[in-house]
């Protein structure tokens, strides 16, 4: 009890053994936060491509410069990550996959398909262009 105070406090993370399905809930929070920041980065692009060509260049060099691309290699995995632990939340919604083995599957299935999913927009981004 802290302060004198009669009520409980929360357990901390040191109480908790590491599990995948926690780790994927911070990670999905956090991914949030990215996506928002990856989508200002992305209205920044289409607005200067509205404002003119000078600003849609700087806009465009910035992008596609090394820190730009990594920004947005990241900004896609954020995006499939996202959707496929939103689909797996889904899943749960609808009153399955809540034992532990299964739990656990999806968020391994979450994290494989999340990477896969980005390598092939990637590749499939570079080649086409």
């Amino acid at each position: 009890m802290a302060n004198g105070s009669s009520r409980p406090l929360s357990p901390h993370l040191q109480v908790y053994r590491f599990q995948w399905t926690m780790a994927l809930s911070i990670t999905h929070r956090i991914t949030g936060v990215g996506l928002t920041i990856g989508t200002l980065l992305i209205t920044w692009w289409l607005v200067a491509a509205a404002a003119g060509p000078d600003a849609f260049a700087t806009a465009q060099g910035f992008i596609g410069s090394w820190f730009g691309m990594l920004l947005m290699f990241g900004w896609t995995w954020a995006l499939f990550f996202h959707l496929a632990n939103g689909i797996r939340h889904l899943v749960w919604d609808a009153g399955y996959a809540f034992e532990l083995q299964n739990a656990e599957r999806g968020a391994y299935i979450v994290a494989i398909a999340s990477i896969v999913l980005t390598l092939l927009a990637w590749i499939i981004g570079l080649i086409a262009w």
